[in-house]
């Protein structure tokens, strides 16, 4: 019944927002197909589903109770019977009173009689004579009284006994009128399910980009990607309900110049808590937002079509099939240097963070190579090893930039504002302070960076960057890679297994000959 309820209302609205959209001049497109599919909703069904279902429903038909009181004679008098049927008695008693004249005529009611009437001695033996021999039948003498039953009353006492059943069987027919009636209508109102579906993704859309200041990006067929005054559209959120303003950056992944193929690929520095990964997110968002047809949240955008958006955040392991958290991260950084072209989109998030130093830079540093040279995508690519920002001056569509910080008193300062440029530091140890790290953990980490970066002062690692060769990969990229045969015997006799109709010998038997093939 709630179901049939809220079907009732879904219609009911459908109706009025095809009456408000008629009221328009001119209708998008998309708006004016909807409007024409809500149009073919019968107009009666609504109406009479609502006409027919009470305004209090239960869970279940089988409970009864949801048709409407006045919808059914009939079941309106079953429920009287069933629920009122002392007022019934009553008023067959005070009737049957004054036919007889008999003030203490009393109708009542025991297990061996059920319904009966009761009259004084006196006035029972009149009853045993014409006319209301015909009426009321004698059941029973007392001392004192006469009992009598009568036709009408034997009646009303059936239909009390049976009230509840025959009111459960009106309504469950009732309902089935109406089930039928609503499947009859099965496609216009799946048809008019859609249409208010995308009604409702464009109004929900509107209506943020109204309220948030959103505006409308410019989505063409070019390799551009810039964003001016972008915002996280759920940190922000999150933020203003704190009271709190969000700090807009800039974004420019397009091509560095006229007749560049492929776009930048930023390389983001900058300390933990400082909003890398907002700054990565955001951007995404961004472009999701763009290409499915919604403003986006920023002062202006202009990007161009994304085909596919790779994503390489988090810390998570998969210890069920093997897999540390590093390993999950290099499976999923397999998956974007593999298959990223140059229309995609990728943000990368601290990459070669879980495993040695110079091993994890050289992930990160081989890494961008790859995306540079055969990827050739745009691309942001959050990282800690400082060294990877000299990249920014060898490879023709590497740039720079770093989130802002600043030092109050020996405290750290997160400004969120992204700027061209490379950070000097991660300001690693006043983020462990700030998590809460003993004060004594927190001064010896102090006292061995001093003394690492001692070291790294006589022998810098960024000198690493004039020494590798860095353009190996065009070469490496220019290598026809293998071709195989035309007609391979081995891969042939492969296609010809049926896997699941052999039997084990058979599979057997057709791995040995696969063996001696090889």
């Amino acid at each position: 019944p709630r179901d049939l309820a809220a079907l009732g209302a879904g219609l009911t609205a459908a109706r009025a927002i095809v009456a408000m959209l008629l009221d328009r001049a001119a209708l998008p497109a998309e708006l004016s197909k909807a409007s024409r599919a809500l149009s073919e909703i019968d107009p009666d069904l609504p109406a009479r589903l609502d006409a027919t279902l009470a305004e209090e429903l239960p869970l279940n038909r089988r409970d009864g109770r949801f048709v409407r009181e006045g919808h059914d004679p009939a079941l309106d008098e079953l429920r009287l019977l069933q629920v009122d049927s002392r007022k019934v008695i009553a008023q067959l008693q005070a009737r049957y009173a004054a036919e007889t004249g008999c003030r203490t005529l009393r109708i009542k009611h025991n297990a061996m009689l059920g319904y009966f009437v009761e009259v004084p001695q006196a006035v029972g033996e009149d009853f045993l004579k014409e006319p209301w021999r015909a009426t009321f039948v004698h059941r029973q003498t007392m001392s004192d009284a006469m009992r009598f039953s009568s036709v009408e009353l034997g009646g009303l006492e059936a239909k009390i006994a049976s009230a509840a059943d025959r009111a459960l069987k009106l309504e469950l027919g009732i309902f089935a009128a109406l089930s039928e009636a609503v499947l009859d209508q099965a496609e216009p109102i799946k048809r008019a399910a859609a249409a208010l579906a995308e009604i409702d993704v464009a109004a929900g859309l509107a209506e943020l980009a109204a309220r948030e200041g959103w505006v409308r990006p410019l989505v063409d067929a070019s390799e551009a990607f810039t964003i001016a005054g972008g915002r996280h559209p759920v940190v922000e959120a999150a933020l203003k309900r704190d009271g709190k303003p969000f700090v807009a950056n800039e974004t420019d992944l397009s091509p560095p110049g006229d007749g560049a193929k492929g776009g930048r690929i930023c390389l983001i520095t900058g300390p933990n808590m400082a909003g890398k990964s907002t700054f990565l997110r955001q951007n995404a968002l961004i472009a999701v937002l763009a290409q499915m047809g919604a403003f986006v949240p920023a002062t202006s955008a202009h990007i161009g079509i994304v085909d596919r958006l790779f994503s390489r955040v988090g810390a998570a392991d998969d210890l069920a099939r093997g897999r540390s958290t590093f390993m999950v991260e290099m499976v999923e950084t397999a998956a974007i240097l593999n298959q990223a072209g140059p229309r995609a989109l990728v943000i990368l998030d601290e990459i070669g963070r879980g495993t040695a130093t110079f091993d994890g830079l050289s992930i990160a540093w081989a890494a961008i190579e790859h995306l540079h040279e055969v990827n050739r995508c745009r691309g942001l690519f959050a990282t800690h090893y400082h060294e990877l920002t000299a990249l920014a001056d060898r490879l023709e569509r590497v740039s720079n930039a770093t989130v802002r910080v600043t030092e109050w008193k020996g405290e750290v300062v997160f400004l969120h504002e992204v700027v061209p440029g490379a950070a000097d530091r991660s300001y690693g140890i006043q983020v462990a302070k700030l998590a809460g790290l003993p004060p004594a953990v927190v001064e010896r980490a102090r006292t061995i960076l001093g003394e690492l970066e001692k070291s790294e002062r006589e022998k810098p690692v960024a000198s690493l960057v004039d020494d590798l060769p860095l353009f190996a990969v065009p070469q490496r990229r220019a290598a026809a890679p293998p071709v195989l045969p035309a007609e391979d015997p081995l891969r042939l006799a492969l296609d010809g297994l049926d896997l699941d109709e052999m039997t084990p010998r058979e599979a057997l038997e057709a791995l040995y000959r696969l063996k001696g093939m090889s």
